[in-house]
Formats: C-alpha cells, structure tokens, sequence
C-alpha cells in the first residue's frame, strides 16, 4: 500500500474531547472518527489493525474446536422474556419496535439467540458438546460513553458459547476457552492478567475477567501478595481478621455535632479517626429499604450487596425515605434503635472499639457504641470494597490493588438459560436433561485501545507486530532520485511477496514529516532510504519500540525483519 493513495488523515494536535492516551492517538493516527456519543468509524488503518485481532481470535477458537457463525443483531423481545432479561437489564438494552409494532432490541450480546438456535438443532446426547462464536457488532446504549473505544456505545466483540452435558465437562471447555484467551492475548502482544470476577446481567456461577495492565486502565485489579488470588474490585473478597476486646459496660450517649454530617466532618469535629466510625448507609431495593453499616474509612461495594440480597438493583435512598425509616434526617443516620428495617453489617464493624454512630436526630451523633450489644444486626458479610493491605482470602498474604482495562470475560453459566428456555437433550437413558452453558466474550475493538494504552510514548503508538496494521514502513528521503524510489519499489515489493505486509510513504514530504508521522502511526519497523547509506550499499531499518537503527543491505531487509519481529515474539 502507498501512502499517497492511502486514507491516514493524521492530525498535529490532540481532539478536545479525547481524555484517554488511545483516544488521542487513534484520532490523531487517522485510525478512528466519531459518527455521535460512543459510536465511531473505522478508517482503512484502524480497520487493518482490528482484522488482525479478529484473526487471532478465529485461529485460536477454531484450534480449541469452535466453530464460528453469524447471529443476528435485531432481537425479539420474545426471547429475553422467556430468560427473564427483558424486565431487568436496564437502560443499556435498547429498546424499538418494527413497523409491525412487535417489540425489538439490538444486541448487546446474544445468549437468549444462541440458546434459542441450539434448542432447535439439538436431541441429543451425541450432538453435544458444542462450540459456537461470532465476532460481530453489539450495542449497548451506555449511559456515559467515554474514552473513545473504552467504552462505546456500538462495539466489536468476539462472543462465544459452549453446551455440554454434564458440569465436569463443562468445567472442561472452560479450562480449553480460558486457556484459548491466554493464548490469544500473548500474540495481540498484550501483558494481562486473568482475574476472578462478578458475572453482571450476564448471570451465571463463576467466571474471570482478562485485564490488560495499564496505569491508565478505568478497573481495579485486587491481588494478594503472596499468592497468585487475583480479583476486580466487584468481586475481591476479603479476609476479616478476629477481633477481641472487652466488651463495653456503658451506655451510647448523644452529643451534639452541629454542621458535622460527613465521616470526614464528623471525625474532625470530634477528634477521631474515621475508622472509630460506623456510618449507616439507607439503600432502596425493589423490596423495600435496607440500612447497611460500614466502618467510616471503608466503601460500599454495591455488587456484593446485590448479589448477598439477589436483587436487581440498588440505589441510595433519599432524604423523604430516610427519613421515613429512621426518624431523622439524611447525614444523621444510625442503627441503634434502628428496627424498622433489615440491617445488614459489614464483618469490620465488630473490630471497632467504642463507636461514633449517626443518632438519627438533627446534629446529633452516639458515642461509646459497642456494635456487638447496641443495636441489632440481621445479617453479616463482606459488603465493603477492598483497600490495599487488607488480608488476601486465600492465604496469610495481604492485597494489593493496581490498574486494568478489562479486554475479555468467560463465564460458567450452569443451565441458567438452558432451563429458562428449555434447551435440552435426551441423555443415554433417553431422560431429558438439561444443557450445561458457558459463555466467553472478548471486546476486539477495546484490545485494540488497550494495546494502545499499554504501548505508546510521546511521539505515539508502539504497535506490538501482531496487531500493527503494517509491520513495516519504507520511507525513502532525501533529493528526489531515481536510485532511492527504484530501491525503496523493489523492497516494498519483495516485502509483500514475503508475506510482509509494508506501506510505502512516497509523499512529496520533508523527512522530519514522514518521521514524525511513522512514529505516530506504530509501525513496528521503519526503513530508510537515503543517498548517504545507500551510497555504501545499505538502507537503515529502525525498531519503533527501542528506538534502535542498524545498517543493512537490501537484499537483507527480509530475514533481518523476521529476525526482529521473532525476538520480539520471544519476549513477549
């Protein structure tokens, strides 16, 4: 490809609304351009690029025996009323109806479409197990798109799914697509990490994410520093420490706090830490309202709290209902005498030792408050977010939380859409049985941005070779000569004939332009044609990520860039 007849619109400054090193870059690079909100174009660069990473994904899924196919992305609303999704997965499901007026969506994934086909194609035991993925579009109607292909609105993603008979093979083809993405992230080039996760509306009993590492990542990693536990912040479970200390003989007593309402205000106020603070959360849920307690210098994570309750939702109450259900008003709120309620308590309240709790009257706050005589507690667990030095649940090591960009999700589904939609099989007693169902996505367009996010500096994209959407750049330079293009067709040629695929910048450009611009674009490796080397019989062949240029013939180009992209494959 020449780069004179080539679309690479590239652009010297960053766009207003990109925030993200990959935004910028992809815009810049002439990779991407937005159509409206989280909805965006690919431009022939972008394109090259994300077809190599759906072609790794097809030749890794088809080596773990999968088998691709082609769904569609208009949905009946018939099929997620019977798995029960219709009702419940909120806003991001958009919603239509077709002129016949039969209510639609488009896809935001395709578990009720998949399951739908394979209860019509399958009897049998002997049809099982079965494999299937697509990479195609979804949408998924975000209330806050952002970060350019981060988080879209309309996406590119590989999803499969399997079907088996029993758990223990289930479990089986589990391990094959974990091990199949650990596969498929290595050659994008990517570092990453696989991590315990929450299934979402997704639904199911188990699964992992894949995060990509990056200080610029918008998820949380929770990893303990002795073992190999590694969760997202959703799902990272903590390990509580016994507490034993005497237990209080007094009484709670009411002081006044005025103008103090917040953790931070009310432990100033009083000359306290925050951790001598219980705080009282009022949630609403569809079944009612609950109160949850947590030490003051710990958050609430609100996925463990869902799961605990197997509700749908939660959101923090507001001032009317609390008021309601304790009596007082918002900023005020306690348990003691709390019991109008449920009253779930996050285990590390026990661990604190006379505390401040809300008095659920204007101003007014308890002292001396021993959690285990002075208010009642329905139920206890692990509603809190993880911090950094908790204690790892799986060994006497300590957590730790760094950065990610989640880039893939498996998930161990059980027969949660099998036995919603009756997808069965006569098993070799002829009894029906239900299906046995996983499900395993990867975001094609967001491994792209994230590979961006891990491998940039400041003149702009480090593609790993894999995924660039061309491993080499010839840029010829120099006075205008017959010499320097007759060399830079003949390697151009030679390179594509190689299997090598190479743009050649015949721009009339200065060559501080053509450099600034290949550096930009991320091709692994440049060469140059200039009179000086080639007076001696060489061209230079630089690598982009180190920055090193050496010498060589033409007629060498090809083994010394398969020489380089091989180290480079070696260390990654």
């Amino acid at each position: 490809m020449k780069l004179s007849k080539f679309l690479v619109p590239t652009l010297k400054e960053n766009p207003a609304d990109a925030e993200v090193i990959s935004h910028k870059l992809m815009v810049r690079a002439g990779m991407i351009r937005k159509l409206t909100a989280g909805i965006y174009s690919y431009l022939p660069l972008g394109y090259r690029s994300l077809r190599k990473v759906e072609q790794i994904c097809r030749e890794e899924m088809d080596a773990a025996g999968a088998q691709e196919v082609y769904l569609p992305v208009a949905q009946p609303s018939e099929l997620w009323k019977e798995s029960g999704r219709w009702e419940i997965y909120g806003k991001e499901l958009l919603r239509f109806k077709d002129r016949h007026d039969r209510e639609c969506c488009l896809g935001p994934t395709h578990e009720e479409v998949i399951t739908d086909l394979v209860r019509r194609e399958v009897r049998s035991y002997r049809d099982l197990p079965l494999n299937l993925y697509q990479i195609q579009t979804k949408f998924r109607d975000e209330i806050r798109p952002r970060f350019g292909l981060m988080r879209g609105r309309e996406f590119i993603m590989k999803d499969g799914y399997s079907f088996d008979t029993t758990e223990d093979m289930a479990e089986k083809t589990y391990i094959e697509m974990r091990d199949a993405y650990q596969k498929i992230f290595t050659r994008c080039g990517l570092e990453f990490r696989a991590v315990e996760a929450d299934s979402g509306p997704i639904g199911g009993s188990f699964s992992h994410e894949f995060m990509v590492l990056a200080a610029t990542g918008e998820d949380t990693i929770v990893s303990c520093d002795s073992c190999d536990y590694a969760a997202n912040m959703e799902k990272a479970e903590i390990r509580t420490e016994e507490f034993s200390f005497p237990v209080s003989e007094g009484s709670p007593e009411a002081v006044s706090t005025p103008g103090a309402s917040t953790v931070e205000e009310v432990a100033k106020f009083l000359g306290l830490k925050a951790e001598n603070i219980i705080k009282t959360l009022i949630l609403k849920t569809e079944n009612g309202a609950i109160a949850v307690l947590l030490r003051g210098d710990h958050e609430l994570n609100e996925v463990k709290v869902k799961n605990f309750l197997k509700v749908s939702d939660i959101v923090m109450a507001n001032a009317d209902t609390i008021e309601e259900v304790t009596g007082g008003p918002m900023g005020f709120s306690g348990p003691v005498g709390l019991s109008n309620i449920p009253v779930l308590a996050d285990r590390a309240i026990f661990g604190v030792e006379s505390a401040v709790v809300g008095g659920n009257r204007h101003e007014t706050h308890l002292i001396n408050v021993d959690p285990r005589r002075h208010f009642k507690v329905d139920q206890s667990g692990d509603f809190r977010a993880a911090t950094a030095g908790d204690l790892c649940p799986r060994c006497s090591g300590t957590l730790r939380l760094s950065r990610g960009i989640e880039v893939g999700h498996i998930f161990k589904l059980g027969d949660k859409y099998s036995k919603a939609m009756n997808a069965s099989f006569l098993d070799p007693d002829g009894k029906e049985q239900f299906m046995i169902m996983g499900c395993y996505g990867i975001g094609v367009s967001r491994v792209l941005a994230a590979a961006i996010e891990q491998n940039h500096d400041d003149d702009g994209i480090i593609f790993p070779p894999p995924i660039a959407p061309f491993t080499v750049m010839i840029t010829p330079v120099g006075a205008k000569s017959e010499t320097i293009n007759e060399v830079a067709g003949r390697i151009y040629e030679d390179l594509w004939s190689s299997g090598i695929d190479a743009l050649l910048d015949d721009r009339d450009e200065r060559p501080g332009v053509k450099f600034k611009d290949a550096d930009l674009l991320g091709i692994p490796f440049r060469i140059t044609i200039g009179q000086k080397a080639l007076a001696q019989g060489n061209v230079e062949l630089r690598n982009r990520r180190t920055k090193e240029t050496i010498l060589v013939k033409p007629e060498d180009v090809i083994p010394e860039v398969r020489k380089l992209t091989e180290k480079w494959a070696q260390r990654a």
